[in-house]
């Protein structure tokens, strides 16, 4: 006897064992072993570490290139990791003509787009800049941030079925499943808009007390209009700013983790609890 399908023929979202494995092996799990990657100039790390794990190329690139060259995939980040940069929706909708045209899936990591500030984040599946349908486009999106539930390892992927599909194909087969439990947690977090609005309240505070001492400082914050973190930039070598913090006891990330065009500015992140805040306010106004 033959099961039913359990997605069904037109399979659009399925759990993921959060959002880090999901985009470390998305190039493998569709199947790509050679051509480039196309990435932001300044990014989340392992959105490289899968394309070297999958054997392929990497191009730094924020506008869709003149030409696709050997692109097979590209990844976008919308607000961004660690800058909070948010895409305006003709930028959207440029790459997605970008990649429909050449025929590359365009992936977004939207796991920030319930924390946006100043704008309201705009998910590359909504109508207005995917069209009728999600064709060539998948979107990434986790718990970790708007429900504070990293420990749970809990991430959806969602968009075009065909590639959603594909990758479920070979999530089953590696054993990557969402034990029971978690889904059954996560279910009830995605229905309960309340604890997501009372969290980012708690984010408003922690930042706007942060972006008032950083900025007593002299420092520059560029961006940052979403997310969970703040852009700085003293406008010397991040490596130089780091060891300013540090003699402040404040810890943050050199911005050269995030590609070459970040080495001069520091991630300062809005995650520590309010008396870590504070302290660090206190520290950055005495």
């Amino acid at each position: 006897m033959q099961l039913a399908d359990p997605l069904g023929a037109d399979p659009s979202v399925i759990p993921t064992v959060g959002s880090k494995e999901l985009v470390a092996l998305l190039p493998t799990m569709l199947g790509l072993h050679e051509g480039t990657v196309l990435l932001p100039e300044v990014a989340y790390p392992t959105y490289e570490v899968g394309a070297v794990v999958a054997g392929l190329d990497v191009v730094r690139a924020d506008t869709p290139p003149a030409e696709p060259g050997n692109a097979v995939l590209v990844w976008l980040n919308s607000p961004g990791n660690p800058h909070g940069r948010v895409l305006g929706d003709d930028e959207l909708r440029a790459w997605v003509a970008w990649g429909r045209e050449h025929g590359v899936p365009v992936v977004a990591d939207e796991c920030y787009v319930e924390l946006g500030w100043d704008v309201v984040p705009r998910s590359v599946l909504h109508p207005e800049i995917a069209g009728p349908d999600h064709t060539g486009l998948l979107a990434v999106h986790s718990l970790s941030k708007q429900s504070t539930a990293a420990g749970y390892r809990g991430g959806l992927l969602s968009g075009d079925p065909a590639l959603v599909r594909r990758v479920w194909e070979v999530r089953r087969h590696l054993g990557l499943l969402v034990p029971g439990p978690v889904q059954a947690a996560m279910a009830a977090a995605l229905a309960d808009d309340g604890h997501v609005e009372a969290q980012r309240e708690r984010y408003r505070s922690r930042r706007e007390r942060l972006v008032a001492a950083v900025r007593a400082t002299g420092a520059r914050i560029d961006h940052s209009e979403a997310g969970l973190y703040l852009w700085v930039t003293r406008d010397e070598d991040c490596w130089t700013t780091i060891d300013w913090l540090a003699g402040l006891g404040i810890v943050a990330a050199p911005g050269s983790f995030y590609g070459p065009a970040g080495a001069r500015h520091v991630r300062m992140a809005l995650t520590a609890t309010d008396e870590r805040i504070d302290a660090a306010v206190q520290r950055l106004t005495d």
